[in-house]
């Protein structure tokens, strides 16, 4: 059974819409988030020349040689630079055991929200909001910062069309990403032969939710991203044309007591003629401030209905997930995140 993911223009909060036409497209944001959790937004403004100029400074900067991509490697901790194939493991961030640990061939590069970011917030936390290395690879840096910007003004418009459809006050999100803990990651899932066992257990990226309020995905045209269904069945997703990909994370998921779903996904890209079919993403998350503390939302309990999560900083819940991806150590603290993942390998 094939599984649509539904499409929602945006444009009504982009380009000043009607009451009308608000409300229209929080109700249907709310429909798409209760039923899928993945989102195809339209109408969402950001220029193709940017994306365009994203996409070849991600080529300029993953066609370097491996040994010089590593030089702008941060240790697992700072969510920055580079990681370089099979040195993460996004499986375990839900808590799930891995036989082969570090598997996921994706190589990355991280930028994000530093102090610099919020001068009206001084303190925050290191490393949480750390200085962003910068490859030395002309215009990359300028082409990154202006889509960065774009992602951002989308995540946040996104965010006031969530706070419409669950009718909560229009300052309720922004009151918990006033220096929200942004970052924007770039994949290339491509290498060369004899790098990896083109097997049938070759993973991209290992099955995972998103860790924060939402994420707005750019990416190729190209197979290998994989949603599950309530099916219990995993489910190709392509972008549509002109269109970005959004995704919830834990934390909306924990606002709204499950009944907005923080989908689980994972991309598995195709082999072909016993090579990996090159794919690239570029994935903002936008995750709240650190020290904002996420519980499920009144307004969200039906009557009789116990929360299924206790209250938690931003920092905590992600700094699990983290040292799980990146650091190799099993979050013990996503159970229910993990018992998906297991249903679905059964």
């Amino acid at each position: 059974m094939s599984l649509q993911v539904p499409v929602v223009d945006i444009s009504a909060y982009v380009a000043g819409g009607t009451p009308d036409e608000r409300t229209a497209c929080a109700r249907a944001m709310d429909a798409a988030c209760r039923t899928v959790g993945f989102v195809q937004v339209t109408g969402h403004g950001v220029p193709q020349a940017v994306t365009e100029g994203l996409a070849g400074a991600m080529d300029d900067l993953f066609g370097l040689d491996l040994e010089t991509k590593k030089s702008w490697r941060t240790p697992p901790e700072v969510n920055r630079g580079y990681s370089p194939p099979k040195s993460e493991s996004l499986s375990l961030s839900l808590g799930v055991e891995s036989a082969s640990r570090m598997k996921d061939f994706f190589e990355a590069f991280n930028v994000g929200a530093s102090q610099a970011t919020y001068p009206h917030a001084p303190g925050l936390p290191q490393p949480d909001y750390a200085e962003n290395t910068w490859p030395a690879v002309p215009g990359f840096r300028a082409a990154v910062e202006a889509y960065y910007a774009e992602a951002a003004r989308v995540a946040r418009t996104l965010t006031g069309v969530f706070a419409d459809a669950l009718d909560l006050p229009t300052t309720f999100f922004a009151d918990i990403t006033g220096h929200s803990l942004d970052v924007l990651r770039m994949n290339n899932y491509a290498l060369p032969p004899g790098e990896v066992e083109l097997d049938g257990d070759l993973t991209g990226m290992g099955e995972h939710t998103d860790y924060g309020i939402v994420t707005v995905l750019w990416a190729d045209q190209v197979a290998g991203l994989q949603i599950l269904g309530t099916d219990g069945g995993w489910h190709d997703v392509v972008p549509a044309d002109g269109a970005l990909l959004v995704n919830l994370g834990d934390v909306t998921t924990r606002l709204t007591n499950e009944h907005w779903l923080s989908t689980l996904h994972r991309v598995k890209p195709p082999v072909v003629d016993g090579r990996i079919q090159r794919r690239r993403s570029c994935a903002f998350f936008h995750d709240g401030d650190v020290d904002a503390v996420v519980g499920v939302l009144p307004t969200c309990l039906a009557p009789g209905e116990e929360p299924k999560y206790l209250p938690v900083t931003v920092g905590e819940h992600v700094a699990a997930k983290l040292r799980g991806s990146r650091a190799g150590l099993v979050n013990t603290a996503a159970d229910r995140e993990a018992a998906r993942v297991l249903a679905a390998r059964g």
